[in-house]
């Protein structure tokens, strides 16, 4: 406890029996996160997330081999023609390493916001504006979410938007300025494979806007794509390359190629000309789908 209090009250957090958790930013640019009894069950538990000091580059993802060269040359390209880049991945699997690396390839003369929850980004841009959330005081006011600082940001004239990571109701604000005249905007989400993110997103939007319908938040996801564009129009057809895995059902899988597929009206996958590999229906929640 006397090491964490040290800790915590050093960036000017505290904790105790009313606050028992508490996540910060170290001066080195560390993180932080401790959290004490009763909600630790077996004592004080702190964990400290250390950076190197210099980060990884994009020539050095292809020496490790986490990226090949005609990857990182395509990455490259989405970022310097100013397409939205949505970053998905699991814990620690380097997502802010990639928006990061990604970041580099913004032109020196374009204006940056950042918006993080613990600022981690570093980049080395001369134009960046860099923005992170406060949590609430000792009286439980004065938070400050990622979603005001995204309202924020769009006051601040940034040809484009940088959020660390996407979690929560802020989702509509970054689709909102991503198809508004901030083209090239990066973010991360947690997810297991891109259609997951992208289901991710809707979620996260009606966190935030629980009255908007279904419809108006694939909207938002669509604007600028066309192959989402396409998945929202009755009668569609997925896009060629995708396969789907409908849900178990009396022990079968069904497992349809993107091409024999369309949706009806109310969003169900309907089988085309007896090709799917089981002819049981598919079940009414949301099918997933990997490239």
């Amino acid at each position: 406890m006397r090491v964490i209090d040290r800790i915590v009250s050093g960036v000017g957090r505290r904790v105790d029996d009313s606050s028992p958790m508490v996540d910060a930013r170290l001066p080195d640019g560390s993180r932080v996160n401790a959290i004490i009894p009763p909600l630790a069950v077996d004592g004080p538990l702190l964990s400290i997330r250390r950076f190197p000091a210099e980060r990884l580059k994009a020539d050095d993802l292809v020496t490790l081999r986490a990226l090949t060269r005609p990857m990182l040359d395509f990455l490259s390209h989405c970022v310097s023609a100013r397409l939205n880049c949505l970053i998905s991945g699991g814990t620690g699997a380097g997502k802010t390493t990639l928006l990061n690396v990604l970041s580099s390839f913004i032109g020196e003369r374009e204006r940056i916001v950042t918006i993080e929850d613990a600022a981690e980004l570093q980049l080395h841009q001369e134009h960046v504006a860099r923005l992170e959330t406060r949590p609430p005081n000792v009286e439980g006011k004065g938070a400050i979410r990622q979603r005001q600082l995204l309202i924020n940001a769009l006051r601040m004239r940034p040809d484009r938007i940088v959020v660390g990571e996407v979690r929560g109701e802020e989702a509509l604000d970054m689709l909102q300025a991503m198809n508004t005249g901030h083209d090239g905007s990066l973010t991360t989400v947690h997810a297991n494979t891109p259609r997951d993110a992208l289901s991710r997103i809707e979620t996260m939007i009606a966190m935030g806007a629980t009255n908007l319908p279904e419809r108006a938040m694939r909207q938002q996801i669509a604007v600028g794509d066309p192959a989402r564009r396409a998945a929202d129009a009755p009668e569609r057809r997925l896009a060629q390359g995708d396969e789907h895995l409908g849900d178990h059902r009396h022990g079968r899988r069904h497992h349809h190629h993107a091409g024999d597929l369309r949706v009806r009206e109310d969003g169900h996958h309907a089988g085309r000309q007896g090709r799917s590999a089981a002819s049981a229906p598919p079940a009414s929640g949301r099918s997933a789908a990997s490239g």
